[in-house]
């Protein structure tokens, strides 16, 4: 396979120069941020995203300047997860301003760009046979100019909530050319394990970025009203998935029925709920994250 800088003619269409100067636009953005950090899992419903979110608020509550690019072209949930959706962006000069959610943390979002937020992204072709094979070029095409056109300022951490699933992770370090970690989630069950294992494997290989920890969500099901923890799936270790991998175990994150209604009302469940075991669990990852504990990363 052919990358954009081995193409020697275009046919006239100066498609390597565009792709070439979005590239130096691209890191002419991040020379302002200091972590770049995606998150990523094997499989979907595992609440990546939601986490994210979580995550990302919980450095804000620290006074930290955060964002959050969903890379998600096609099913994206961060502009809905942050009460940003729906909000207007205002082109400035060289590029756009990211939505800006609760506590300060900036958005960007294919949702952002929709007028209908409910209607799908379609790439159009002449069959569909076609559209298949342009989609990829197509989305990651999508994802280098969100990352372009956007000015994010200067950041303490960009958080990357990246799409479900590890095949495309090989065209990811094309379009971002700066990755200072990534953060794994899993839940404690053993197909999500397996999954997550090739997606430990196939990150390795292609982002050529240190994994920087495990998370397991959905640990425990905790009643809001008595603080009863239960569990949800047959426990797995997921600490001794890390421990396999070499790669650091951040900790067990309960399933909080508040903590999912918040997402979907876009609101900080952070900062209504601080004193739940899951708000507290957040937290302490987050500040890990940041470098801000002393078992730092």
């Amino acid at each position: 396979m052919k990358r954009y800088q081995d193409i020697v003619g275009d046919g006239g269409s100066n498609i390597v120069q565009q792709v070439q100067a979005q590239a130096r636009k691209t890191q002419d953005r991040l020379r302002s941020i200091r972590q770049v950090v995606a998150v990523m899992s094997g499989k979907g419903g595992v609440g990546k995203s939601c986490l994210t979110v979580n995550l990302a608020a919980a450095l804000c509550q620290e006074r930290l300047s955060v964002g959050i690019l969903d890379a998600d072209i096609n099913g994206p949930s961060i502009a809905a997860m942050t009460g940003v959706q729906g909000q207007g962006l205002e082109w400035h000069g060289d590029g756009v301003r990211p939505a800006e959610g609760f506590l300060g943390l900036k958005v960007m979002s294919m949702d952002l760009l929709l007028s209908d937020p409910s209607a799908p992204v379609v790439w159009q072709a002449p069959t569909q046979k076609d559209a298949f094979t342009w989609r990829t070029m197509m989305e990651m095409g999508a994802l280098r100019e969100l990352l372009a056109d956007t000015l994010w300022g200067r950041l303490d951490v960009l958080f990357v909530d990246l799409p479900p699933g590890s095949e495309k992770l090989s065209n990811l370090m094309d379009v971002l050319p700066r990755l200072n970690g990534v953060v794994m989630i899993t839940l404690p069950s053993a197909v999500s394990q397996h999954i997550v294992e090739k997606s430990i494997r196939m990150a390795r290989e292609f982002l050529q970025a240190p994994i920087v920890g495990l998370i397991e969500n959905m640990s425990t099901l905790v009643c809001e009203h008595c603080s009863h923890e239960e569990r949800l799936f047959p426990q797995h270790d997921s600490a001794g998935l890390a421990e396999r991998y070499g790669i650091p175990f951040l900790g067990r994150v309960p399933f909080e029925p508040r903590l999912a209604r918040a997402a979907d009302r876009g609101e900080a469940f952070l900062l209504q709920h601080e004193s739940t075991a899951a708000a507290k669990t957040i937290r302490r990852i987050a500040r890990r994250l940041a470098g801000l504990e002393t078992e730092a990363l």
